[in-house]
């Protein structure tokens, strides 16, 4: 394993160990994601302060992509517009989907990198991020990796 590789599984399992931002935010907008094939479960909470995202946070129980690509997620979009959101859940489900480069501008999320080698693990990681797209419409219809 490279020096960089190494450095992408202790992130992913540093934020599944410790989810930063694991908790509900009262009076915010929020979704619910399920993946029924793993079971994973997630539930974003989105506050926003006019365009922008001013907290975001998350529960729920999966396996380890899941957790700590929701934790990441948390960190990744608080102080962002919603054009930025928008623009990093394209990045971020580019590079899992489909591999190849880290954008600089995902910063800690190149971790996930190699997950679009394992079709099955996409689900996890994307879970969190389609669950958010819902929770900023403020959709209360359940989110389906399915």
């Amino acid at each position: 394993m490279s020096g960089l590789e190494d450095l992408y599984q202790q992130v992913i399992v540093d934020h599944s160990r410790r989810p930063r931002n694991f908790r509900p935010l009262q009076g915010s907008r929020q979704a619910e994601g399920y993946n029924p094939l793993c079971g994973d479960r997630v539930t974003i909470y989105v506050n926003l302060e006019g365009d922008k995202v001013k907290e975001v946070a998350f529960q729920g129980s999966g396996c380890a992509i899941s957790t700590a690509s929701a934790s990441l997620l948390t960190e990744a979009l608080k102080g962002k517009t919603l054009a930025e959101a928008g623009q990093m859940f394209e990045r971020f489900h580019e590079l899992v989907t489909h591999g190849g480069a880290a954008p600089a501008s995902l910063g800690k999320l190149a971790a996930f990198a190699g997950v679009s080698e394992y079709p099955t693990r996409v689900k996890c990681a994307t879970l969190p991020w389609h669950t958010l797209r819902a929770a900023l419409k403020n959709a209360p219809e359940v989110v389906s990796t399915e």
